[in-house]
This record gives C-alpha cells, structure tokens and sequence, in this order.
C-alpha cells in the first residue's frame, strides 16, 4: 500500500508531455487537457498496472526530480490508503517550469531545509501554502480545509497568468454534500457546499474576500459564475465584482476516485500578489443566526455608542 501511494504522488507530479509518454506506453489514450491526462493516468494506478508500468512512472519522476531533489520516500510520506483519502491540498497542477520544484509535491517537500539545500531556486517562489487566514463568514460554518490558503502562481512571466489547483472528497464529505440537497421545482441546492475564496496574501490580519482583476474560474473544465460587475463609481473607473465566496458545489464532481480540478486565470498586479482556498461548509439558516444571536445576549448600549463613535 505504501508503494501505491508513492507511485500516486509520483503521478501527481508529472508535466504534460511526461503524463503523455506514461499513457502512450502504457497503451492508453494520450490527448487531452492536464488534469484528464491526470485523471487516466490515476484511473491507471487504481485499477492495478503492470510491473513495467510502474518503472516507467519512476524513472520518469526521476527524470522530474533528480537525485539532489528529495524523494517521497526519503520523508516517510504518510501512508495514502485510497484515491479517496489523497491529502486534500492537492496544490497545483500547474507551475511546470523545468528548474522549479511541482508545487504538487506534498508541502512537506517544500520546506525550509528543502529550499536552502536547491540554491537555483528562485528565492521570490510563493510559498504553496502562504500563513493567510480569511476572515470567518457568519452565514457559514466550516467542516473541512479542502485547499488551504494557496498562492496564485503561474509557470510564465506574461500579465495573463494561469495556475490550475486539484482537490479530492473523502467519502464522509460526499455523503455530506449529497445528503444536504434540496430540490425546490427546478431548483437545485446544498445545504453543505464547496466554496472557493479569494484574497490578498497579506498575514497581518484575516483576510476579506477580494478577487484578483480579470478574473476567470473553470471548475472541472467548466466555466463557473462570479458575481457581476458592481456600476462604476466614477467615470474612467474600472468595474469591480462584489467580492464574496463562490459557491461551486454544482460543479463539483461526487466522487471520492476522481480529483477536481480547479483552473484560475487572473491579471497580474506590480506589487499584489493573490491566494485562493477552498473549503467545505455547512450553510446556516437565518432561523439559526437569530437563536446563536440571542444566545449572546444583549450588549450594554454605551457599548455599542462607543463602537460607533
């Protein structure tokens, strides 16, 4: 089990051109984006491939990585048990470039130690998981970190950046997103969702949502909704969108063997740098808000006047 979850993490970590040569040897179908070039090879592993197979996935992890970079074994990664139970960071699936570590590699990788021993690493790398907090949201309450906060990086210098992020469900987490629906005639809701949040990668304080400029999101290949563009408030002013999380639970796949992927486009700023993280989390009612709100109690009014003031 322990070799299945090393040759796992080796999968992950893999380029394009490199995902492509392991299907092609392995006899299976090559073309696509990433993560269905992802998904195949993973689909590959589960259902048990051949001896060869598996050399051909390490010594292309070690073409990847060679031996100055630290391997999964050398860390004594946690045991993976199932597809189901791949650590929900998943980090990016992009940031391909040929001197810099996969951020797919499990954080662990990425340490301090890591970092002093590769000096032709770039020291301005972000970190995959930067210390930022987003502020708590009243009408939400977290059960899981399904991608903690992440910098936005992308593999090229251009203003228009892409990175693309993947995330796998635990068992217990579908069944609590599938038990959560509501359908209302042709409506369809959850009660708990997948929600997908952006903000400034600042860790003086808990961050508000912001988006980063000319933002676009495609979840699972699919394009996905972000609030409209809010009226300018003066003439030349660019429009803003309403910053707020993003609900996309429908577009999430119910799967605990099939990752979801995440592909963020965005506008770089001189300066300001980004972070996105998605969690699950259980929405709550406004009877509930009105009942935690009593159970408060009333504060003193000259409390309150000072607030203001």
């Amino acid at each position: 089990m322990a070799e299945s979850a090393e040759l796992k993490q080796m999968v992950m970590s893999l380029r394009v051109s490199e995902l492509q040569v392991l299907l092609g040897y392995a006899g299976r179908n090559k073309h696509g984006r990433k993560h269905e070039l992802l998904t195949k090879a993973l689909h590959l592993l589960k259902a048990g491939c051949s001896p060869a197979v598996q050399m051909k996935i390490k010594e292309l992890y070690r073409r990847r990585f060679p031996t100055k970079m630290v391997s999964p074994v050398d860390l004594a990664l946690p045991v993976v048990h199932s597809a189901s139970s791949l650590p929900t960071g998943l980090a990016q699936l992009g940031f391909d470039g040929h001197s810099s570590p996969s951020p797919l590699l499990p954080v662990s990788l990425l340490g301090p130690k890591h970092e002093l021993s590769l000096p032709h690493l770039s020291s301005a790398l972000h970190p995959v998981h930067p210390d930022v907090k987003l502020q708590r949201l009243p009408f939400y309450d977290v059960l899981d970190e399904l991608i903690k906060p992440t910098s936005l990086v992308s593999d090229n210098s251009q203003r228009f950046q892409e990175a693309c992020y993947a995330f796998a469900l635990t068992p217990q987490q579908v069944q609590q997103i599938s038990s959560s629906m509501d359908i209302s005639g042709t409506k369809c809701d959850f009660a708990v969702q997948v929600q997908l949040r952006f903000c400034l990668s600042e860790t003086s304080c808990p961050q508000e949502d912001h988006f980063p400029p000319n933002l676009c999101v495609k979840v699972n290949g699919k394009p996905c909704n972000l609030p409209g563009y809010l009226p300018p408030t003066k003439n030349g002013v660019e429009p803003k969108r309403p910053s707020r999380p993003i609900n996309i639970t429908s577009l999430v796949r119910l799967s605990t063997t099939v990752p979801n992927t995440i592909v963020v486009s965005w506008t770089s700023e001189i300066g300001r740098s980004f972070s996105m993280a998605v969690y699950l989390v259980r929405q709550q009612s406004s009877a509930v808000l009105l009942q935690r709100l009593r159970a408060k109690g009333i504060r003193n009014p000259d409390h309150s006047r000072a607030l203001s003031k």
